[in-house]
Protein backbone atom coordinates (compact mmCIF):
# COMPACT_ATOMS: atom_id res chain seq x y z
CA UNK A 1 0.00 0.00 0.00
CA UNK A 2 2.81 2.29 0.73
CA UNK A 3 4.11 2.10 -2.85
CA UNK A 4 0.62 2.95 -4.18
CA UNK A 5 0.49 5.95 -1.89
CA UNK A 6 3.94 7.17 -3.04
CA UNK A 7 2.97 6.83 -6.71
CA UNK A 8 -0.26 8.68 -6.07
CA UNK A 9 1.42 11.54 -4.22
CA UNK A 10 4.19 11.62 -6.84
CA UNK A 11 1.64 11.98 -9.67
CA UNK A 12 -0.28 14.64 -7.67
CA UNK A 13 2.95 16.59 -7.24
CA UNK A 14 3.72 16.36 -10.95
CA UNK A 15 0.15 17.48 -11.79
CA UNK A 16 0.59 20.41 -9.40
CA UNK A 17 3.91 21.31 -11.04
CA UNK A 18 2.28 21.15 -14.47
CA UNK A 19 -0.58 23.40 -13.34
CA UNK A 20 1.92 25.82 -11.77
CA UNK A 21 3.96 25.90 -15.00
CA UNK A 22 0.85 26.52 -17.14
CA UNK A 23 -0.29 29.28 -14.76
CA UNK A 24 3.12 30.95 -14.94
CA UNK A 25 3.02 30.86 -18.74
CA UNK A 26 -0.51 32.26 -18.71
CA UNK A 27 0.53 35.05 -16.32
CA UNK A 28 3.52 35.95 -18.53
CA UNK A 29 1.27 36.12 -21.60
CA UNK A 30 -1.25 38.24 -19.75
CA UNK A 31 1.47 40.62 -18.53
CA UNK A 32 2.90 40.87 -22.09
CA UNK A 33 -0.55 41.68 -23.50
CA UNK A 34 -1.06 44.28 -20.78
CA UNK A 35 2.29 45.94 -21.60
CA UNK A 36 1.38 45.93 -25.29
CA UNK A 37 -1.99 47.58 -24.57
CA UNK A 38 -0.30 50.24 -22.44
CA UNK A 39 2.29 50.87 -25.17
CA UNK A 40 -0.45 51.20 -27.83
CA UNK A 41 -2.38 53.59 -25.58
CA UNK A 42 0.76 55.68 -25.04
CA UNK A 43 1.42 55.79 -28.81
CA UNK A 44 -2.20 56.78 -29.51
CA UNK A 45 -2.10 59.53 -26.88
CA UNK A 46 1.22 60.82 -28.22
CA UNK A 47 -0.23 60.92 -31.72
CA UNK A 48 -3.34 62.73 -30.47
CA UNK A 49 -1.13 65.22 -28.62
CA UNK A 50 0.79 66.08 -31.79
CA UNK A 51 -2.39 66.44 -33.83
CA UNK A 52 -4.07 68.62 -31.20
CA UNK A 53 -0.98 70.83 -30.83
CA UNK A 54 -0.98 71.37 -34.60
CA UNK A 55 -4.73 72.13 -34.56
CA UNK A 56 -4.20 74.56 -31.68
CA UNK A 57 -1.52 76.45 -33.63
CA UNK A 58 -3.84 76.74 -36.63
CA UNK A 59 -6.67 78.02 -34.45
CA UNK A 60 -4.39 80.58 -32.78
CA UNK A 61 -3.26 81.81 -36.22
CA UNK A 62 -6.88 82.10 -37.32
CA UNK A 63 -7.73 84.04 -34.14
CA UNK A 64 -4.89 86.46 -34.89
CA UNK A 65 -6.18 86.93 -38.45
CA UNK A 66 -9.70 87.62 -37.19
CA UNK A 67 -8.37 90.09 -34.60
CA UNK A 68 -6.49 91.94 -37.33
CA UNK A 69 -9.62 92.02 -39.48
CA UNK A 70 -11.68 93.26 -36.54
CA UNK A 71 -9.16 96.01 -35.81
CA UNK A 72 -9.27 97.15 -39.45
CA UNK A 73 -13.09 97.14 -39.50
CA UNK A 74 -13.25 99.00 -36.18
CA UNK A 75 -10.88 101.66 -37.54
CA UNK A 76 -12.98 102.01 -40.72
CA UNK A 77 -16.10 102.25 -38.56
CA UNK A 78 -14.57 105.12 -36.55
CA UNK A 79 -13.71 106.96 -39.77
CA UNK A 80 -17.23 106.43 -41.13
CA UNK A 81 -18.83 107.64 -37.88
CA UNK A 82 -16.69 110.77 -38.00
CA UNK A 83 -17.72 111.34 -41.62
CA UNK A 84 -21.40 110.87 -40.70
CA UNK A 85 -21.06 113.40 -37.88
CA UNK A 86 -19.38 115.88 -40.24
CA UNK A 87 -22.04 115.41 -42.93
CA UNK A 88 -24.87 115.81 -40.41
CA UNK A 89 -23.26 119.02 -39.18
CA UNK A 90 -22.87 120.31 -42.75
CA UNK A 91 -26.46 119.38 -43.55
CA UNK A 92 -27.66 121.23 -40.46
CA UNK A 93 -25.61 124.24 -41.45
CA UNK A 94 -26.98 124.20 -44.99
CA UNK A 95 -30.53 123.80 -43.69
CA UNK A 96 -29.96 126.85 -41.48
CA UNK A 97 -28.73 128.90 -44.44
CA UNK A 98 -31.73 127.86 -46.53
CA UNK A 99 -34.13 128.77 -43.73
CA UNK A 100 -32.36 132.10 -43.45
CA UNK A 101 -33.14 132.89 -47.07
CA UNK A 102 -36.73 131.82 -46.65
CA UNK A 103 -36.78 128.38 -48.24
CA UNK A 104 -38.55 125.48 -46.63
CA UNK A 105 -37.11 121.99 -46.72
CA UNK A 106 -39.12 118.80 -46.81
CA UNK A 107 -36.39 117.04 -44.82
CA UNK A 108 -37.43 115.70 -41.40
CA UNK A 109 -34.23 117.13 -39.89
CA UNK A 110 -34.86 120.63 -41.14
Amino acid sequence: MSSVRQTSSSSNASMGDERKRKRMISNRDSARRSRMRKQKLLEDLTSDLGRLQCENKLILCRIDEVKEGYTAVAADNCVLRAQVAELVARLGSLAGVLRGVGLKLDSPDA
